[in-house]
């Protein structure tokens, strides 16, 4: 093991346990709902069908499970302080996928979301240092989460 890895290993590990990232609220709009239907050819009524979902189930047409998970990972950072310091000598980090994912909530058309991250397990494995996060993604006003996955990632130096 290189010094370099050994060092941000063990930076890594202190920080388990620790919040290291808040999003600003960002607001899940009809459009982009839309446009990831498209995308996805998931046309489904609770998505697109403004008046047919304003009487369905959930009282509003609802985001896509999998628009709430595509953009957890790109919503604008409240505080960089939270983060902490960047890794000496990290070349990049990547998105090595999900252990588990839930979504006890829909997100309504309009709603705003936050992502709160926290860091879980730290590893060596292949070289780099592999990362379990915690992302729990909130809808404003709602005490239940829209999303809760434990996401993996790769640090290489």
């Amino acid at each position: 093991m290189s010094e370099t890895l050994e060092k941000a290993f063990e930076i890594m590990k202190d920080r388990v346990g620790s919040q290291t990232s808040q999003s600003k609220w960002f607001e899940v709009n009809q459009q982009m709902i839309d446009e990831f239907a498209d995308v996805t050819m998931d046309h489904q009524w609770i998505h697109v069908d403004v008046e047919r979902a304003n009487e369905g189930p959930f009282g509003a047409p609802i985001a896509h499970g999998h628009l709430t998970l595509s953009i957890m990972g790109h919503l604008p950072k409240e505080s960089k302080e939270i983060q902490g310091p960047q890794i000496e000598g990290q070349k990049l980090g990547i998105n090595y996928g999900f252990d588990r994912v839930r979504f006890p909530s829909p997100v309504p058309s309009g709603a705003r979301i936050r992502t709160t991250n926290t860091l879980k397990r730290v590893e060596i494995k292949g070289g780099m240092i592999e990362t379990m996060t915690e992302v729990v993604v909130e809808i404003e006003g709602q005490d239940k989460p829209a999303c809760v996955a434990e996401s993996l990632g790769r640090m290489a130096f």
